[in-house]
């Protein structure tokens, strides 16, 4: 795992083993922001990385010069581990939070111009996220969400999506408020 662009392109990233996660594969990470790339303006950004893991999107965002990432999960071993991390590279943009994904959802008062969601695959209640996130009014106007699913997963349909992309086993939803 690499952060592929920005102040710390290039740096390998070497998470535990043991942490529960799955992360987003180097290739479908680079597709996305290479799309990305096209969309976003990284300085003016407040950013929302939900079931962050290992932090891999939550660092590729703090690299690029995102003003701040929210890095949410439930998981404190995975939170410790993006502590250290941004500790031994001064990464200062990332603030971590321990959380459940619909409870952050749910009591959540700040926008972002930019969430990226990567829960579990088999949770049962990931086809819901964009409405969940548009009915709390989370993304600024003109902001996007791009939820990470498995391909062969349906998503709800939802008046803001725009476009999926697939890569293998995994596909990213895109939506634009």
């Amino acid at each position: 795992m690499r952060i592929i662009g920005g102040r710390l392109g290039g740096l390998r990233l070497n998470p535990p083993n043991k942490l529960p996660v799955r992360p987003t594969t180097d290739l479908a990470k680079e597709a996305l922001f290479n799309i990305l790339e096209h969309q976003l303006d990284w300085e003016e950004l407040d950013c929302l990385d939900l079931c962050c893991g290992t932090g891999n999107i939550s660092f590729e965002l703090a690299s690029r010069g995102v003003q701040a990432v929210d890095a949410i999960d439930i998981h404190m071993k995975c939170l410790l581990y993006i502590k250290e991390t941004c500790h031994k590279h001064t990464i200062e943009n990332i603030q971590v939070r321990k959380a459940d994904i619909f409870t952050y959802i749910g009591s959540c008062k700040k926008k972002y111009d930019f969430i990226f969601a990567d829960p579990p695959y088999d949770l049962p209640k990931l086809p819901q996220i964009p409405q969940l996130i548009s009915d709390k009014g989370l993304l600024n106007e003109g902001g996007l969400l791009v939820v990470e699913h498995p391909s062969t997963r349906k998503m709800v349909v939802h008046p803001s999506f725009t476009d999926i992309r697939k890569y293998g086993y995994s596909s990213f939803s895109f939506y634009q408020n």
